[in-house]
């Protein structure tokens, strides 16, 4: 298992990204979270194998109204979540 941290930038925010993440992480059993940016971007921790994480990063880029223009990857030290949350506001 591998955590990483997505930044993700381009049209993000207020068009229904962080649910689309949500089911895309859901359908590839992925555990971690996901929150909007005060700077517009959005930010997700992911947790899961290295090929499922490849798949997961894919299919960010067909969410309807959405536009992804970069997706920025580091590793993460947080600790693994139960399940994929979202988090509400923005941090």
């Amino acid at each position: 298992m591998r955590a990483v941290v997505f930044t993700i930038s381009g049209r993000v925010q207020g068009v229904g990204f962080r649910a689309c993440i949500k089911r895309i992480a859901d359908s590839l059993a992925i555990t971690g979270e996901v929150m909007n940016l005060a700077d517009g971007r959005v930010r997700v921790v992911a947790v899961a194998e290295e090929m499922i994480l490849e798949k997961f990063i894919s299919m960010l880029y067909g969410c309807q109204r959405a536009i992804v223009r970069d997706v920025r990857a580091e590793p993460a030290d947080e600790d693994p979540l139960p399940e994929f949350v979202i988090r509400r506001g923005l941090f």
